[in-house]
């Protein structure tokens, strides 16, 4: 079939760390900066897109941490996430501005930034930079920690309550 000899050059872009560490190793042999961000991106909407492109912006590899379904669930509760890792890989990695997107099942990502060493760990700004996990870590082999202003009326929490506000049909 036609459909089965396409390529899915975005299926590419989704890896686990094995295959993560010698692509930030060519990355870095080359003189570029690597930018790391995680999250669980749950029904991805603009503010999503808008902060993992200013993260981008922010350096040449954008590696983004996705937090596995059980990860999510330990996080926000049985009811998350709304739509499966693997999707919300899938979607991730069309993303032009995202270079690798690699799962995790910790509920928080410090053992990945350790293995990827950013030299920019990017979280929201509405993290205070106390409380970043890693931050401590990425400083002392000379990263830095850059906060994105979020868009504030945008978020998952927000869609999924005004999905359920919604009259049934």
């Amino acid at each position: 079939m036609a459909s089965e000899m396409v390529t899915r050059p975005t299926a590419r872009k989704i890896v686990d760390l094995n295959a993560l560490r010698p692509l930030l190793d060519e990355q870095r042999s080359e003189g570029r900066k690597i930018v790391f961000t995680n999250g669980c991106f749950d029904i991805l909407h603009a503010g999503h897109v808008d902060y993992l492109e200013r993260a981008g912006n922010l350096g040449d590899f954008l590696a983004v941490g996705l937090n596995s379904d059980r990860s999510v669930r330990s996080i926000k509760g049985s009811s998350r996430p709304i739509v499966p890792q693997e999707q919300r890989a899938r979607v991730l990695a069309a993303l032009v501005f995202v270079d690798a997107v690699v799962c995790f099942d910790e509920p928080d990502p410090l053992q990945l930034i350790l293995e990827v060493r950013p030299d920019v760990l990017v979280k929201g700004a509405d993290w205070p930079l106390d409380r970043i996990i890693g931050r401590a870590e990425v400083e002392s082999f000379g990263g830095r920690v850059e906060r994105i202003p979020l868009i504030e009326t945008v978020s998952t929490s927000f869609i999924i309550e005004r999905i359920r506000r919604l009259p049934a049909f």
